[in-house]
């Protein structure tokens, strides 16, 4: 991918610190890079102001500005609505400002105070511990519903491992996900995929291991929320390691490069 992407575990529980810094010179014929829907859900400190990415159900292209700069936290599925105290499914597929999530006050004193530290990125993840503890703890019900698709279980065999009906583990995952368990379940066997697609696993046997029917169903997963074909996502991927320093393996997560 262009310019550097690091990222490291957050004391958060589940969540994931990432910094990007984009190329301060791309090439005249460099691709944009899709940011591809993850389950995830971001809060992007961008030019001092923190953005909320909410949860994708396409790809999203990238609006780099050359040698910008992106920090943020990467929320596991199912807990960004609860740190942001608002359903998933009214963020869906948006970029927006925190101060149109929460009182503009609130969300601009904070924007301004993580801005101004040494350490913007440890600024942002202290923020969100304490923000989180007064939230509370992560609803174990959703965690285990995200988990399960997450380990390639079917939506049935998630919704029965914690006792709900279909009715009831649709409505609560269109607030915690953002949309329902069997698009979530899409989702997250599309980015097992392409995970192995990435390590130079044969398209048929990634669509095998990550649960697809065949190669066939894989592909169509891959034009429907990636926006491409297999072979056009693994040309880009060559493309961006190419032109890169170092290989990075995980690609941008949700809204790390795409903001209102």
């Amino acid at each position: 991918m262009p310019g550097t992407y690091r990222e490291r575990p957050s004391l958060l529980d589940g969540a994931v610190l990432w910094r990007r810094e984009a190329d301060p010179a791309p090439a005249p014929d460099a691709a944009a890079y899709p940011v591809l829907p993850d389950g995830c859900m971001d809060l992007v400190l961008l030019d001092g102001r923190l953005i909320v990415a909410g949860p994708d159900t396409r790809a999203h292209g990238t609006s780099d500005s050359p040698g910008g700069r992106f920090a943020g936290i990467r929320f596991a599925p199912g807990t960004g609505a609860a740190f942001l105290g608002v359903p998933a499914h009214a963020l869906r597929d948006l970029r927006v400002p925190l101060d149109e999530v929460w009182a503009k006050g609130v969300a601009r004193e904070a924007s301004g105070r993580i801005a101004e530290a040494a350490d913007p990125l440890l600024a942002l993840e202290e923020f969100a511990l304490r923000r989180a503890a007064d939230a509370g703890p992560w609803d174990p019900v959703i965690r285990a519903v995200a988990a399960g698709l997450e380990a390639g279980a079917t939506v049935g065999a998630a919704a029965d491992a914690v006792g709900l009906g279909a009715r009831q583990l649709h409505r609560r995952s269109l607030d915690a996900f953002g949309y329902g368990p069997k698009t979530l379940a899409r989702v997250l066997r599309l980015q097992r995929a392409l995970g192995l697609v990435r390590e130079g696993t044969p398209f048929a046997e990634a669509a095998y291991r990550s649960g697809c029917a065949d190669q066939a169903h894989l592909a169509r997963e891959a034009r429907e929320l990636a926006g491409m074909t297999l072979r056009a996502y693994t040309a880009l991927m060559a493309a961006r390691y190419a032109r890169s320093s170092a290989k990075i393996d995980t690609p941008s997560p949700s809204g790390s490069s795409t903001t209102a």
